[in-house]
């Protein structure tokens, strides 16, 4: 079964077309009218293995808030729609990303509960024309989509684009991970039966 997922979403606020495929290679396309979003998320995809499509359009006259929160939530829908029923998938992945002097360690667990811990602080407000503090707000809205608890911890660091990547590549790795299947389980990881 091709674990892939394809969605539109239209608001006044943002238009967004996304296609995800979790059975990737790392191919990317992403055009979100933010800049600093674009490379990230090529980067989660490169590190994750997924191959992805991001066309988004907002209201970035306003501010990019509306953009990166909404492709947070459609990217936390496609992840829910292409893993399904979640059977046979290993549930957890933990990934620990240096990045020059920075180090951040990215959780995740598929358990259909949304929960998000964000121990990132960072020290100053911008890269470029990106407000820092939306990154918290893609990773609430991803983590609230998906139904995944979503750990991310900044263990050290000083360049606010070197603790943001860092945290992006391991978000990529830690879901690689976590929705990688294993021919020994049978059903999910859970001794509920279900996620």
């Amino acid at each position: 079964m091709k674990r892939t997922a394809e969605i539109d979403r239209s608001t006044s606020e943002t238009r967004i077309h996304l296609k995800l495929a979790i059975d990737g290679t790392g191919l990317s396309a992403i055009r979100t009218t933010v800049p600093f979003l674009d490379h990230m998320l090529h980067l989660f995809a490169r590190h994750g293995l997924f191959d992805l499509t991001v066309e988004a359009q907002g209201d970035i006259d306003i501010d990019f808030h509306h953009t990166v929160e909404d492709i947070g939530i459609v990217l936390g829908e496609a992840f829910r729609q292409a893993l399904g029923d979640k059977k046979g998938i290993v549930r957890y992945g933990t990934a620990r990303i240096p990045m020059d002097e920075t180090l951040a360690d990215v959780t995740v667990d598929l358990s259909g509960r949304p929960y998000l811990v964000y121990n990132v602080d960072l020290p100053k407000v911008k890269v470029g024309e990106f407000d820092a503090e939306l990154a918290r707000e893609f990773f609430q809205a991803f983590a609230n989509n998906c139904g995944c608890n979503l750990h991310l911890n900044l263990l050290y660091g000083e360049n606010v684009h070197h603790i943001i990547e860092a945290c992006f590549k391991g978000f990529g790795r830690s879901l690689d991970s976590a929705t990688r299947q294993d021919s020994r389980l049978h059903g999910v990881m859970s001794t509920k039966g279900v996620l």
